[in-house]
């Protein structure tokens, strides 16, 4: 009003004119109308309410209710492939989630933004750290009463923050999407960096977070909604008819191996299956194991466009080394290693959404991750192998998988004939001439001698005085 009161002593003006003054000072000025940015912001969703005033308007939900992760990906690429093909008018993402990797949100966030439907992110109670990422790339963001959106600091899996290489990216992330979409990127950035003070909103030492209310006074929320239709009232969205995500089963296993954790599961199911088949002879159940663990996790990965042929070559590849290294060089060396590293490099690189030898666009953070995750699952392998195979075979608990009954020679075992016993005592000839070893000939029968002193001519007597191996021992008779 100050400025209002200096611009009607400054200069006359009527009173229509006074009122189009006004309506642009609150435009411009006033938080929640319009945020700050180089130039005005473009509304999508206005455009195309304006552009078919009479039309029944398509709108596609799908919901994100979880961490962000592979999963959550995968969702959002199959729901703008479908609201694609359905020709749909609007997409709408139910939101609630506490945030999640770096790598996934900003591959979700890239999806929205090149969206040719505008898009509308209804945050139902909790839009941190990635989810926040998520949302400002919306055309238009509603929250639930009591609903928060910031606080998008870089962390690691303990809590603590990583380090500012990791924060610099995602500080310059949040403030183009920002800058995109025509919400303040001092705010956004803010959001990632304690250290970053906007007067008036936030205090330096504190990470920022709005609640819904302050999210709609500085441009962060265009209102606050219950439920999805009252959403669709306050966009000005009227007609429409409301098309859910519907995941087939398929969608729904693929989404199951992709999450981090099954994947590290399924690495070491691979590891241990080739360690176990490595300690028995023959092809088994570990190596069948190992298998399907493999192709349980190459395949949604190649499906997802993440593995291509050269990453499960290169797998391959270090499997053959292994066992080239193992069965036809003694020791273990350069073969050996270099297939360690294959193996493990092709299993890291499924993970990377890289294209082929390009690596335009992926982050370091999303390779080193991807090499950390399979290299503590091959060491948790492999220790958990050793320790299992140590185990198992000595525990009576599920019965007895292991011989451990010792064959002793006491109790009547032997390797040799029952009948070389009835030989003793009984004399022959010597069939051969034994120097000491040669061939005896007892009752018609031939057998392999050792003559227990000195030699023995051909056709001369002998005895039998023992027996061992499969050979009699003879003396002369």
């Amino acid at each position: 009003m100050v400025f209002l009161c200096y611009f009607r002593r400054r200069y006359t003006v009527n009173t229509a004119h006074m009122k189009t003054i006004a309506f642009l000072f609150l435009l411009i000025f006033v938080p929640g109308l319009a945020a700050a940015s180089d130039g005005p912001r473009r509304d999508r969703v206005s455009e195309t309410l304006e552009a078919h005033p009479d039309r029944t308007f398509l709108v596609y939900v799908y919901e994100i209710k979880e961490n962000i992760g592979p999963p959550a990906r995968h969702r959002t690429q199959r729901a703008f492939e479908e609201a694609d093909s359905l020709r749909a008018d609007f997409v709408l993402l139910h939101m609630n989630t506490y945030g999640g990797t770096v790598i996934d949100a900003d591959s979700i966030r890239t999806r929205i933004m090149q969206s040719p439907i505008p898009v509308i992110v209804f945050i139902d109670n909790n839009a941190a750290s990635a989810g926040a990422l998520i949302s400002i790339a919306a055309d238009r963001i509603y929250m639930r009463p009591g609903g928060n959106i910031g606080a998008a600091t870089v962390v690691d899996a303990t809590g603590a923050e990583v380090p500012d290489k990791f924060q610099s990216y995602m500080r310059s992330t949040m403030r183009s999407t920002a800058e995109a979409k025509g919400r303040d990127p001092d705010i956004a950035e803010a959001m990632v960096d304690a250290a970053i003070e906007v007067e008036g909103v936030s205090e330096a030492g504190k990470v920022l977070t709005f609640t819904a209310s302050e999210a709609m006074r500085w441009g962060f929320s265009e209102g606050m909604a219950e439920t999805i239709p009252q959403v669709l009232e306050i966009a000005g969205i009227e007609n429409y008819e409301i098309v859910e995500q519907r995941l087939t089963f398929t969608d729904r296993v693929i989404q199951f191996l992709i999450s981090p954790i099954v994947s590290g599961i399924l690495i070491m199911l691979i590891l241990g299956g080739i360690y176990f088949e490595l300690q028995t002879p023959g092809v088994g159940f570990p190596i069948l194991a190992a298998a399907t663990a493999a192709l349980l996790y190459f395949a949604p990965l190649y499906i997802e466009g993440l593995a291509s042929h050269y990453e499960i070559i290169l797998f391959i590849l270090g499997i053959v080394l292994i066992a080239i290294e193992l069965f036809a060089i003694p020791g273990f060396g350069v073969t050996g290693i270099l297939g360690v590293i294959s193996v493990i490099t092709g299993l890291a690189l499924a993970m990377v959404g890289n294209e082929g030898f390009d690596f335009t666009g992926v982050s370091l953070s999303e390779v080193l991750t991807a090499f950390l995750i399979v290299i503590i699952a091959f060491f948790v392998s492999l220790s958990g192998s050793f320790y299992i195979g140590d185990r198992l075979f000595t525990t009576t608990r599920f019965g007895e998988l292991a011989l451990d009954t010792v064959q002793e020679k006491s109790s009547g075992y032997t390797s040799a004939d029952a009948t070389m016993s009835t030989l003793l005592g009984k004399t022959g000839v010597a069939f051969t001439m034994l120097r000491p070893s040669g061939k005896v000939e007892i009752d018609d029968d031939i057998y392999d001698a050792t003559a227990l002193t000195g030699f023995v001519d051909k056709g001369e007597a002998v005895k039998v005085v023992k027996y061992e191996t499969s050979q009699v021992f003879v003396v002369k008779a």
